[in-house]
């Protein structure tokens, strides 16, 4: 593989597209800051093939050329845990990239853990050990050293060893198709375009509200949502999370009473006064949309005799295809899955496919489990 070549220019970068349009599949990443605005402030992106290697600066660059590259439906693009990645190209296109290969998605399926670190899949599989001086730099400053180059490239270059490798593993273990629902949810871009009605629901604590104090968290974080992404600003910026429930509970009806709020700042309540109290008022009465259903204690005596059951499904089918069984099927899944009454793993790809039917025929019955030259064995009912 050839040496990393930085492109701060736009001919260099219309070369290199040119040079690249038509690949199989590209490997990308990114470096980004997102600590002090609400979108991801995009730094540089890493390309690499087996023939080139790439560090474009976007903050030099027109980068069209670069997305028009990445949009090619003919071209495969291959991330480590894509999902950060695609939400900053679903931010410049309104839609992330397609097709895509996420080497973390894969990794359990050949018998690594779930949401390994890139680092350590890189380790595992090709034996390099990462160096990690550069993963705290802050890659909006220019110019990037050396060093800052060499550590971004290496995100691409081994990314690019390790696709192939994982991807013919994969296709020879006829496993490369069960992937497809999980690549396929990546790049849907309801994924990047949370809905504005569901965002009080990640406030910690809004449980133990009621009533119309409900109703107004719920509307706050919606309305801090929007002043987060108009400023573009962190939605913490705007507002904490625990000034926003103390004015949902203490419901304050002028500006004196929200200034005796302890966890609103001044700088917050000053600018933001007037629509506060207004949103307060607008709630006024108002029913809450329902809280989620909570999650119930623990199992009973006999709920934990089918979860043993359940877990000695998926233990076995974990042990003939080389999977650790807390990945294939974890217990808060089987846990859910008895509650539910539904029978179906969360997840509908692979972990569907491979044992998550056989466990919905167990709670139906229509399975049976009995034990042959020391070994479990699962046959359907005759």
């Amino acid at each position: 593989m050839s040496q990393a070549r930085f492109i701060d220019r736009d001919e260099p970068l219309r070369q290199l597209c040119a040079e690249l349009a038509g690949c199989e599949w590209i490997a990308v990443d990114t470096e980004f800051l997102r600590e002090r605005s609400y979108r991801p402030e995009l730094c540089l992106i890493q390309l690499a093939t087996p023939e080139v290697v790439a560090c474009v600066d976007p903050l030099a660059v027109n980068l069209d050329p670069l997305l028009d590259l990445l949009y090619d439906e003919r071209t495969t693009k291959v991330f480590h845990a894509a999902s950060q990645d695609l939400e900053i190209f679903h931010c410049l296109r309104g839609q992330p990239p397609q097709p895509v290969f996420d080497t973390q998605l894969a990794a359990p399926l050949l018998g690594h853990d779930e949401q390994m670190g890139y680092a350590r899949l890189v380790q595992a599989v090709l034996g390099v050990e990462l160096a990690k001086a550069h993963s705290r730099t802050d890659w909006s400053r220019r110019p990037l050293s050396d060093a800052q180059l060499g550590y971004a490239a290496d995100d691409v270059v081994y990314l690019a060893q390790l696709y192939p490798r994982m991807r013919d593993e994969l296709q020879s273990l006829g496993r490369l198709d069960w992937l497809a629902p999980e690549f396929a949810a990546l790049v849907e871009p309801v994924r990047y375009d949370k809905p504005l009605e569901d965002l009080w629901q990640k406030l910690r604590g809004v449980e133990r509200l009621r009533g119309d104090s409900l109703a107004i968290a719920q509307e706050l974080a919606a309305w801090r949502e929007c002043a987060a992404r108009d400023a573009n600003l962190p939605r913490n910026w705007v507002m904490k999370d625990d000034a926003l429930l103390d004015i949902a509970r203490l419901k304050p009806a002028d500006d004196d009473e929200l200034a005796r709020i302890r966890s609103l700042s001044d700088g917050a309540r000053k600018r933001h006064a007037a629509a506060l109290l207004q949103l307060v008022r607008d709630c006024a009465g108002r029913q809450p949309r329902p809280l989620p259903r909570r999650r119930k204690g623990k199992p009973s005596a006999a709920q934990e005799a089918v979860l043993a059951l359940l877990e000695a499904v998926v233990q076995q089918r974990a042990t003939e295809h080389d999977i650790n069984p807390a990945q294939l099927a974890p217990r808060r899944e089987l846990e859910r899955m008895l509650r539910s009454g539904d029978g179906s793993l969360v997840e509908p790809g692979w972990r569907q496919r491979l044992v998550g039917a056989e466990l919905r025929r167990v709670l139906d019955g229509d399975c049976r489990l009995w034990v042959a030259n020391g070994c479990l064995q699962i046959d359907a009912v005759k």
